[in-house]
Order: structure tokens, then sequence, then C-alpha cells
């Protein structure tokens, strides 16, 4: 895989400053928050790929049965001898596999552009992504959109864009509007986008898929704290703190928080101060936002695109949504 890092050369704070100065904002925030990004060390990452494969949490298993059952379909919708499959996010490569080998199965040539922060995914992602002769992979180590934009300069192909999971789902309504407003603006007319969304259902089913019976969410959301104290030179105590991740109707919302279980003091050296917790306090994580297809209909709308085709699942859990660029 050849890569480009966008990132190098540029006058940047480093990775653990940028992390200092998002813990130290969202500790000083009322609520306290910090950034669902930084789940994802080694650990963080090992404990994800946990959590998508028990029982309990149906996202993973779902999206692949769709892209698996509606494989072909999706090729054929796209005409072009030649394109660009742009994937927002490394991911671990299993689904995004399933659409790449549909469209060199129906001789197209394909360029295969995952964009994400991390150099270390792109290697993990380079050593899933199985070769092919009419595949061509090439890695860029950036923001989303700075990666756009520098492949929009780069080629005059087709773009199909995957943002798959239920990563649309972590922007509330406004910056999901926001978001998909830039990704129209760095895609051309008639480009392509596939966008899973996570359809809202029975409160018991989303509960314990963000409660899963073994403790992997659990895990994962307390390895944030140890991520802390091994970068940041924090002192967070997990066994003080208790996951809690809770359905919110009123926003359509699946919530994430630790809960302090006692007043507390936690010093955090590479910022330099202490953060005060009461008993009780939440540390909001995560929001993951549930959709009606009305609202992806309605989203879709505001923000420049046109429904191509709805993938769904045969529960009606989740939908991944070919839209198409209209820029007429």
């Amino acid at each position: 895989m050849e890569i480009s890092n966008l990132d190098k050369n540029q006058n940047k704070l480093s990775m653990n400053e940028q992390f200092a100065l998002d813990v130290l904002m969202g500790l000083c925030s009322s609520p306290k928050t910090i950034s669902p990004k930084y789940f994802y060390d080694d650990k963080g990452s090992e404990l994800f790929q946990k959590i998508t494969q028990h029982k309990d949490y149906y996202l993973t298993r779902t999206e692949f049965e769709i892209l698996s059952n509606n494989k072909n379909e999706l090729a054929n919708l796209i005409e072009d001898d030649e394109i660009d499959v742009i994937e927002l996010g490394a991911g671990d490569g299993h689904k995004s596999q399933i659409i790449l080998n549909s469209l060199l199965e129906a001789d197209k040539v394909v360029n295969y552009y995952p964009i994400d922060i991390s150099e270390e995914a792109m290697k993990q992602l380079d050593r899933t992504i199985s070769s092919h002769k009419y595949l061509k992979i090439h890695g860029i180590v950036s923001e989303y959109m700075a990666g756009l934009r520098f492949l929009r300069n780069k080629s005059k192909n087709k773009q199909l864009v995957l943002f798959l999971g239920s990563n649309i789902g972590n922007f509330d309504k406004v910056h999901c509007q926001v978001f998909l407003r830039e990704l129209w603006n760095n895609l051309d007319n008639n480009d392509l986008a596939l966008i899973g969304f996570d359809l809202k259902k029975d409160v018991n089913v989303l509960t314990n898929a963000y409660n899963d019976a073994a403790g992997y969410t659990r895990d994962f959301n307390l390895n944030l704290l140890d991520r802390i104290n091994k970068v940041l030179g924090a002192d967070f105590d997990p066994s003080k703190f208790q996951h809690f991740g809770v359905y919110n109707p009123r926003l359509g919302a699946m919530e994430s928080y630790l809960i302090s279980k006692e007043e507390q003091e936690v010093y955090i050296k590479e910022i330099g101060r202490a953060f005060h917790f009461k008993s009780y306090e939440a540390l909001h994580l995560e929001y993951s936002f549930k959709y009606i297809e009305s609202d992806i209909r309605n989203l879709c709308d505001q923000t420049g695109f046109v429904i191509e085709k709805n993938f769904t699942d045969e529960n009606s859990y989740f939908v991944d949504s070919l839209w198409r660029v209209d820029k007429n």
C-alpha cells in the first residue's frame, strides 16, 4: 500500500499535545466530557473487536449481512468502468472487502483510498485487504475533508465514499448536517456515498447492545481512563467509575457515560492541574443517534444529495443508504 501522510511537515500540535488539550477542554466543560475519538488505542481497538463479535451487539453483523446480500446490486448501480472507493476511517477492512470484491467481480478497475488520522491503522488495514490486479490501494493519513480535497485534485474518476458502521450517529443533528454538507462540497456531481444509519428499535435491543453481558463495552469505556493515565500521567482510578449506557428517547440517541462513584480529585501531570469530580457526577463519552427512514430522507434533501437506494436487513435494524451528489 502506498501511503500519503498529509499531516507531515505541518505546524501542528503533536498527537499527545492535542490529546492533552482536548482532555483539558472536555474536563473544564459542563457537563464534563471526553471525545470518543480517543477510545481507540491498541487495547481499545482490541476491546471494540470483542464488542462487535458479541451476540448483544447487532450492528456489525447486521451491516455485514446487508452488504453481503446486496453487493451485486450495489455494483450494478455503478456504471463507470473505473471508480475511486474512498473510505472515511480505515476500519478493519472486512466490510470494505465485500464492496471491493463486488466491484472487481463486475470487471471494474478500483482505486481504494482509506482515509484515517492513524498511520498505524492504515498499516493494519493493508494486512487485511486482499490484493487483486485491478485493485490499487493508496492510504491517506489526514482528517477526512483534507483527504477528500487531496483526492479531488488527484483524480477525476467517479467517487464512491464509504462511511459505514454507525459512525454518522456520533454527530448530533446540527453537526451531522455540517459534516454532510462538507462532504457534498468536496465531491463532484453524481459522485456517490454509502452511509450506514442505525435505526430506532426496541429500547431493550439498543440498551443490551451498549451494555453487553460480557462487560466488553464497560471495559472499553474504562480503558479511556487507563489511556489518559499512561499518555498524560493522570491518576484516574477506574474502579471508582461505573459505566452507564442509556437510551435517551427525547434525543433519539444512546448515550455513554462514566459515573464517579464518589467525590474525588484526579491529577493530570501533562496538563498540570487537578480536576474535581462530585459523587455520582457523570463524565459524558459518546452519543449514538438513531434514525427512522424519514429522518434519512430529510437529511439527504437538506444536504444536497439524492437517495439512490436504501439497503436494509430483514429486521429493519439498520440501513446502508446509497446517496448521489446533486449539483444541478
